[in-house]
């Protein structure tokens, strides 16, 4: 492999697939292929040691990256999961349209030379499971949707029949996996602490709560901008010369952001949180759209309740 005559190590970019790992030691540096297994993660751990990498770049790819991940993390190597969406934008910057898993490789090492992620720990055991569950009950409640969509037009008794069966097993699934998810958060004192906190403010509910707690998990570790840059609920100008356009939204955790807008529309449009309620009209009389008012209603919902979670402060109408 590459060596570096810097005293630092290099960014080590991984491009993780079901079967292989591709390995860039450096956006310029050597690509190794090793076997997503057991042993080819173990015999990989050693040459990275060897390396002694500043930090280890990887995507997220629907669990294949977890026996890696906890593996790296066990060998007390610094590791970062970027959102993929920053890595395909950052690829089209650098005009790297072409795509391998050579290339995604070496692309994801760049993104850690060019940004310098800080190194993330990965979830616990139980956030895990409580992720997992979180985004079961998301799948649950999109094919109860899309159920009752075509139960709406269908014309034979038969289909009918057959639709509002699997409609009621749904129901059934997704109260099983409410169930649970509520007995995970009781079991941990860390979690019913947090979760008390955020239900203590008016409209957030436990759908919001388990949203937030599972996949928000720097709730409560950063700044007012940071959490609403994280989740994409800060604007972004949208400027040239002398033209000024809209701000815009974009990026982001879209499941946590859904779920706040969920929450946010409610507690805005039935009054459940006044504090809420009363910005958005003023806004509203300022002469904001309704869209730009409601996410700037989001983004102060998300500014409260990680300030809540860091002083461990419940609800409070000052807030």
């Amino acid at each position: 492999m590459t060596q570096t005559n810097d005293s630092k190590g290099p960014y080590i970019g991984i491009d993780i697939s079901k079967d292989n790992l591709h390995v860039a030691f450096g956006s310029r540096g050597t690509v190794i292929e090793v076997k997503n297994t057991p042993e080819g993660i173990a015999g990989l751990i050693e040459q990275l040691q060897e390396a002694r990498p500043q930090l280890i770049v990887m995507e997220p790819t629907g669990g294949y990256e977890i026996p890696l991940a906890a593996a790296l993390a066990a060998a007390q190597l610094p590791i970062a999961v970027v959102n993929a969406r920053q890595i395909r934008d950052f690829a089209r910057a650098k005009g790297r349209l072409a795509k391998t898993d050579k290339i995604d490789a070496a692309v994801i090492a760049g993104f850690g030379e060019a940004f310098e992620p800080e190194p993330r720990p990965l979830k616990d055991e139980q956030t895990m499971e409580i992720d997992s569950l979180v985004r079961r009950r998301k799948q649950l409640q999109e094919n109860q949707i899309s159920e009752n969509n075509r139960l709406r037009t269908a014309l034979h008794k038969r289909e009918r029949a057959s639709l509002e069966r699997h409609i009621e097993w749904l129901g059934q699934e997704l109260k099983s996996v409410e169930k649970e998810l509520q007995r995970l958060i009781k079991d941990s004192p860390i979690w019913r602490e947090a979760d008390k906190l955020l239900q203590s403010v008016p409209g957030v509910g436990r759908v919001l709560s388990m949203t937030l707690l599972a996949g928000l998990p720097e709730l409560g570790k950063l700044g007012r901008s940071a959490i609403a840059a994280l989740v994409g609920v800060a604007p972004f100008n949208c400027d040239s010369g002398k033209m000024r356009g809209e701000r815009h939204i974009r990026g982001g955790r879209h499941d946590i952001r859904r779920a706040l807008y969920s929450t946010t529309r409610a507690a805005v449009s039935l009054r459940y949180n006044s504090t809420l309620a009363e910005y958005y009209a003023r806004l509203r009389a300022a002469g904001k759209p309704d869209k730009v008012a409601i996410v700037a209603c989001m983004r102060k919902l998300l500014v409260i309740l990680n300030a809540m979670v860091r002083t461990h402060s419940r609800w409070s109408t000052s807030a």
